[in-house]
């Protein structure tokens, strides 16, 4: 999982990133509320974790707008040395989906860390995934439109399945290059650019499908859904 980590206290962040990258979690960590929000809105996390008290703003103001701008509801934890019942509820009536008082436990939030990944993908393991017009075998590793076999190599089979299961999701193209093809740092990211285009022809990913690939200019891509 990629990991988005709002601490202001040095030893606490790099604590709390070992934690973490030793269970194969990339975590990048960010020391104010706007550094915060200028990476999670502009880039690729799969999940938050946030302390209360910065010197900017507070962790509350930063989830407000997170949940107000990012249209892909990501998993929000609060890690924070305030654990009175009224700030548990703040937190949580803000839109966090957990809460933890420091310091934190190791095995404890990454508990907590994989039970929040399972929850905000609970089709993870289906074997026959449903969207719209197409069926996704992940077992036989084969998609269908309108009953109708598509021709797929391995990296498009891979390529649609994450995009389907990301769906109103922002997904840079250096995120799409190392979840599905498992490349990191200094890669051409024009091959992403390429399947993409390719998947557009292939797949039928257009309104009369219920579907659409959108480029987000300078970042990556979303597939949208289309009434």
């Amino acid at each position: 999982m990629r990991i988005a980590l709002l601490e202001d206290e040095h030893e606490q962040a790099q604590r709390i990133q070992t934690i973490v990258s030793e269970k194969g979690h990339h975590c990048d960590s960010f020391p104010t509320g706007q550094a915060f929000l200028g990476a999670v809105l502009h880039r690729s996390y799969d999940l938050m974790i946030l302390d209360w008290q910065i010197p900017d703003m507070t962790g509350i103001d930063v989830l407000e707008n997170v949940r107000a701008h990012l249209n892909w509801p990501i998993p929000a934890i609060f890690l924070t040395q305030r654990d009175s019942e009224s700030d548990i509820v703040r937190a949580l009536d803000a839109g966090a989906d957990d809460y933890l008082a420091k310091p934190a436990r190791a095995a404890e939030l990454l508990a907590r860390i994989n039970a929040l990944a399972r929850r905000s993908n609970p089709d993870s393991e289906k074997e026959v995934l449903v969207y719209g017009p197409f069926e996704v075998n992940t077992q036989q590793r084969s998609i269908s439109l309108h009953s109708e076999p598509l021709s797929l190599t391995d990296k498009d089979f891979d390529l649609t399945l994450f995009l389907f299961q990301n769906q109103g999701r922002l997904l840079t193209r250096e995120m799409l290059l190392e979840r599905v093809w498992g490349l990191t740092k200094d890669i051409n990211t024009r091959t992403v650019d390429t399947h993409m285009s390719r998947l557009r022809r292939r797949l039928g990913l257009n309104p009369e499908n219920g579907f659409r690939i959108k480029t987000i200019y300078q970042r990556g891509y979303r597939l949208e859904a289309v009434a």
